[in-house]
């Protein structure tokens, strides 16, 4: 039985981007998320701000949150090609829930 998890990924991109090139390197990263085996995508863009703290002398980044089901043997790899990006000055994945055959499974709790 195949374990699939959701999780969301919040990334951190630089504000060289206008909106179409946004919009397209989203597509190719939700392209490569196809190639793991990835289901149940959605992108949300939230859009571009000053940041806190510079990050490589950059003071505004835009937002982009990515929400989907996988097995967490492929979180790795994609973790991994967002670090190669020169493009994304941090990102951070949650682990939402786990999904078995499209059902959630929840933990019983504990009986003493």
């Amino acid at each position: 039985m195949s374990f699939l998890r959701k999780y969301e990924i919040m990334i951190l991109l630089t504000e060289e981007f206008n909106d179409s090139e946004l919009k397209t390197w989203v597509f190719n990263y939700a392209k490569n998320l196809r190639k793991f085996s990835v289901c149940d995508i959605s992108v949300i863009s939230r859009g571009k701000h000053n940041l806190a703290y510079s990050i490589d002398d950059k003071v505004k980044g835009n937002y982009i949150q990515l929400n989907f089901s996988s097995m967490p043997k492929y979180i790795n790899n994609f973790a991994h090609i967002l670090k190669m990006d020169s493009h994304v000055l941090r990102f951070l994945v949650f682990n939402k829930q786990i999904v078995t055959n499209k059902k959630l499974v929840q933990n019983a709790p504990n009986e003493s």
